[in-house]
């Protein structure tokens, strides 16, 4: 893996690894890597694994010198199928946190039972409204409610979708002007923040999770 993905100074064998899915263009996958590089987060991205052999995220994590695998649901003859391989692909590369980044498709329950509350999701819009649905249905549908404020939420994956505990927030003031794209943009670049920020955070240790409510106890 190249030094972008890595933290500076530290060998990699010793850091936190990651495993991220994707579906797309992979933003979300840039914006931790350059976190890891800055040393904001402390941690490798040691697998990204996407459900389409088309993804521009694929090109991305290349360029990361990052390990690559197409786990496309489609080409198993069910779910099951499909999470097993996915759940065997992670545990090969050692990862202790998986990140969902603009990822499509529905985690089979496997899955889900396989790491729990290792699995983390970052949503365009401030769940519990207008769960469900890729962007830019959120975001669509946050104009079309009329609301003065929407953004992004980092929440822990179950098999209830769009509903797990709540780990991170950051909310974005819908303008009058506001487009699905300008919102989109704006709650984007929220999202690129508190990513990486809530996985530092998680990594630490000092998250755990009571009923629906998810507590980060004070640094040592």
């Amino acid at each position: 893996m190249s030094g972008a993905a890595s933290a500076p100074g530290t060998g990699e064998e010793t850091l936190p690894a990651i495993a991220v899915l994707v579906s797309g263009r992979g933003s979300n996958l840039g914006a931790i890597c350059e976190a890891i590089a800055r040393g904001e987060v402390r941690a490798r991205v040691a697998l990204v694994v996407s459900s389409r052999h088309d993804a521009p995220a694929l090109d991305r994590a290349v360029s990361y010198g990052i390990a690559c695998r197409v786990i496309a649901p489609k080409e198993y003859a069910s779910r099951a199928e499909a999470g097993a391989a996915l759940v065997q692909a992670i545990c090969e590369a050692g990862a202790q946190l998986i990140v969902l980044a603009g990822y499509k498709p529905i985690l089979d329950s496997y899955v889900i039972q396989s790491f729990p509350q290792g699995i983390i999701n970052i949503h365009p819009s401030l769940l519990p409204a207008f769960a469900g649905g890729m962007a830019p249905r959120p975001q669509a549908e946050a104009l079309a409610a009329g609301v003065k404020l929407t953004g992004c939420t980092v929440h822990f994956v179950t098999e209830d979708v769009d509903a797990g505990p709540i780990i991170a927030q950051a909310s974005v003031p819908v303008l009058d002007d506001d487009t699905v794209e300008s919102l989109s943009e704006r709650i984007l670049a929220e999202e690129h923040r508190l990513l990486p920020a809530t996985i530092a955070r998680l990594l630490s240790g000092r998250v755990h999770v009571e009923g629906r409510r998810v507590i980060v106890s004070p640094a040592g």
